[in-house]
């Protein structure tokens, strides 16, 4: 049986833009998801508890964010990458090697959340030309929430 065509007012080009762009995302979103998951189980020092705590409810923030990407992904047509090997290749996000001290964790996870917060961005002029709202929706949202914990991963720093 042959696939059923895709009609949803996005042509097959531009949903294909559009998916990759989310692929970017979702390998971006992931990755800052298994490097905060990493942080929580992994954090020591005076501020353990505090961390450990907070990494906590951001990777469970980011574990549901990955199926919400990856579900636009398949609405659009597209198989979502669901590998670590696929993540490596589409992420802007660098693994970091070795168990950091608490500070040097919450830099990394700064920086990563800047990175998916920039990866969102770049996806609005193919979003914003065939006028996927849906889309844009997810974008938005993702660019609020990594924004406000970008924000409070840096007050930790001051």
């Amino acid at each position: 049986m042959a696939p059923q065509k895709i009609d949803i007012g996005i042509k097959e080009p531009d949903r294909k833009v559009i998916a990759q762009g989310l692929n970017r995302l979702l390998a971006d979103t992931y990755t800052l998801y298994l490097m905060t998951h990493n942080f929580h189980w992994n954090v020591k020092g005076p501020m353990f508890n505090t961390l450990h705590l907070m990494f906590e409810g951001q990777y469970n923030e980011l574990a549901l964010a990955v199926d919400l990407i990856a579900e636009r992904i398949r609405a659009l047509g597209y198989p979502a990458p669901g590998t670590y090997a696929e993540f490596s290749t589409l992420s802007s996000i660098k693994e970091v090697k070795g168990v950091p001290n608490a500070t040097t964790m919450i830099k990394h996870l700064v920086t990563g959340q800047e990175a998916v917060i920039k990866t969102a961005r770049s996806l609005f002029p193919s979003v914003e030309k065939v006028s996927d709202e849906p889309t844009a929706d997810i974008l938005t949202q993702r660019m609020q929430i990594h924004e406000k914990t970008a924000w409070m991963l840096r007050s930790l720093l001051e």
